[in-house]
């Protein structure tokens, strides 16, 4: 474990001072991560009783999650580039000190409105917790100390992605959603505390293009709102056009910055790559066919199957459960010289048959229906975690190695963003369509079904379920779209290289 070219050791003295915070900088990393992963994939359990408690629905619960996706997505380059220039440890502390007041605010909202902004004031401590965390780990190791250091990274994400369900869940459960907010508070918190104990590295020479991160945040930022609102005010509001006109400006103004910024957030050459823009479509498509799933499903089984958040937490680990050992699997299998196409368009297929499995789902016998096509997406979303990064980064030139690293996470976080608002607007614009009444059509969305008792339950119940269906008809169609063109790109890509030689 050595001090890389990111650290300033000025004698021996200062060598032997500097290890205590080494050997604090692994630990105290791995717990931001696995407390940020954990977050973003266990909220949705707490959604329904959050709208019961706030009497909340639609577009306005739907930020709860939405929010905090759009933040993490849209800060992690600005927080990656701050923390080289201001100082990495800096800006770990302060993220974490942001995500823990966050998530007290979040615990302690009288209101929805308080609890969406504090989810997206959380989100933006949740992406420098990220993306300073890994620029520590880069700054402190070097040679195979760093690979294992970002080997334990990975793991813990993958922990956190798949117990965050689980253990929210249970927190609910215990505590109640406001109590499992203090949870992650606390331990928030804690990591802040450590981190100040760390070791300071900094990069002043760095350079980063400001102009198109902005340009990439509001673009993002204008489509989610537009999508989320637009199933409440209207697909022709002059609201909703605004909106999304901005989002279209901003995006093609961003596509021209690219084109002449000296350090782009992507690079015109990368998209030129079919390889590359393969291997990076492929990431996108199991996002979407993962995310879709792992925010709603939960309301679904609360509300029609009438599980438990604790025991709603539990059925997840069927989705969430092989992230934890599809990767390692996938990984090797490619070490031993299986073709690295093979096993991305195979996982390609778990995914899209798992989406199009999940039209079996309704509230009766839910978990014997669901159990097979969530272990599929599963399964296609680990292998694809285990792949996809490292042979996208092989074809590379060493000069972009760090855009095609922040473009391959941007794009990622702006997928599982988009796919949250997309997601959220068909079902509760297919519910509007199937029960009349807009309002009751999004406290049915949220989870807010009639009483047992009521007539009016198997009414919503069969529109709840079928509003499901063609939303995930949807997201089947989109997977399979996208697994075609991942396919078509990387054999162009795989051909022209054969030729090249």
């Amino acid at each position: 474990m050595t001090p890389s070219s990111g650290t300033t050791a000025a004698n021996p003295a200062t060598d032997v001072r500097s290890r205590a915070p080494a050997r604090l900088t692994l630990p105290v990393v791995l717990v931001g991560v696995g407390l940020v992963a954990t977050s973003i994939s266990g909220t949705a359990i707490a959604l329904p009783d959050i709208g019961r408690d706030l009497n909340a629905s639609g577009s306005a619960l739907s930020w709860v999650v939405a929010g905090y996706n759009l933040a993490f997505a849209a800060m992690t380059l600005v927080a990656g580039a701050a923390a080289d220039r201001a100082g990495r440890r800096r800006v770990f502390t302060a993220s974490a000190a942001v995500f823990a007041l966050a998530f007290l605010a979040s615990g302690v909202a009288p209101s929805i409105l308080v609890l969406d902004v504090a989810r997206i004031v959380s989100g933006v401590g949740g992406a420098g917790i990220m993306a300073a965390g890994g620029a520590l780990l880069a700054s402190v190791y070097d040679g195979a100390a760093r690979n294992r250091a970002f080997a334990f990274m990975g793991t813990m994400a993958g922990v956190g992605i798949a117990l965050g369900p689980t253990m929210t869940g249970a927190l609910v459960t215990l505590t109640g959603w406001r109590g499992s907010f203090a949870v992650f508070a606390a331990v928030g918190g804690l990591v802040a505390l450590g981190a100040r104990r760390l070791a300071e590295s900094r990069d002043p020479s760095s350079s980063t293009d400001w102009a198109g991160s902005a340009l990439f945040v509001v673009a993002l930022t204008a489509f989610m709102f537009g999508l989320l609102e637009a199933p409440a005010l209207g697909w022709t509001h002059p609201a909703t056009l605004v909106v999304l006109l901005l989002g279209a400006v901003a995006a093609t103004a961003f596509g021209l910055v690219q084109r002449r910024s000296a350090a782009p957030v992507l690079a015109p050459q990368l998209l030129a790559d079919r390889g590359f823009m393969g291997w990076c479509l492929a990431t996108l498509t199991t996002s979407v066919g993962f995310l879709g799933a792992l925010v709603f499903l939960p309301t679904y089984l609360q509300a029609a199957a009438g599980h438990s958040p604790a025991s709603a937490g539990l059925v997840m680990l069927l989705l969430t459960a092989p992230v934890l050992v599809a990767p390692i699997a996938a990984a090797t299998l490619v070490n031993r010289g299986v073709p690295a196409r093979w096993l991305i368009t195979i996982a390609l297929v778990c995914v899209v048959a798992g989406n199009f499995g999940l039209l079996l789902l309704a509230p009766e016998a839910t978990i014997a229906r669901v159990a097979a096509p969530l272990l599929l997406i599963g399964i296609g979303m680990g292998a694809s975690f285990g792949i996809t990064d490292g042979q996208a980064m092989s074809l590379v030139p060493a000069r972009l190695v760090g855009t095609a690293a922040g473009f391959l996470n941007t794009l990622r976080g702006a997928a599982e963003a988009l796919v949250i608002a997309a997601f959220s607007a068909a079902l509760l614009g297919l519910l509007t369509r199937e029960l009349g009444a807009p309002e009751r059509a999004a406290q049915v969305a949220s989870g807010r079904l009639a009483p047992v008792q009521d007539p009016a339950r198997a009414a919503e119940l069969e529109a709840f379920t079928s509003s499901w269906h063609l939303t995930q008809i949807g997201v089947g169609v989109v997977c399979l779209v996208l697994s075609v063109v991942v396919v078509m790109l990387l054999a162009s890509a795989g051909g022209r290289q054969r030729a090249e030689r």
